[in-house]
């Protein structure tokens, strides 16, 4: 059984430049049922503010942001 928060999903965006993490993060919601918790591995920069920026826009809630080096970590839970 998971924990609550625990990602289910992942979309592997490291290495790619914006607007490109964005983009495969959206494509992957759009599959995603409500609830779904979906962590987002990066490494563009951009991403720490592109990334919650386009969720808060679509109502997709950011539970947790990490960001170690070059290393970007975002969990995010689908809205409906």
């Amino acid at each position: 059984m998971s924990a609550p928060n625990q990602p289910l999903k992942i979309v592997d965006a490291r290495g790619l430049l914006c607007p490109l993490p964005v983009i495969r993060t959206q494509e992957r919601i759009k599959q995603l049922t409500p609830g779904t918790i979906l962590k987002v591995l990066a490494t563009d920069p951009g991403s720490l503010e592109d990334i919650p920026a386009w969720c808060r826009v679509h109502g997709h809630t950011v539970l947790e942001t990490r960001h170690e080096h070059h290393d970007i970590q975002l969990v995010i839970r689908v809205s409906g």
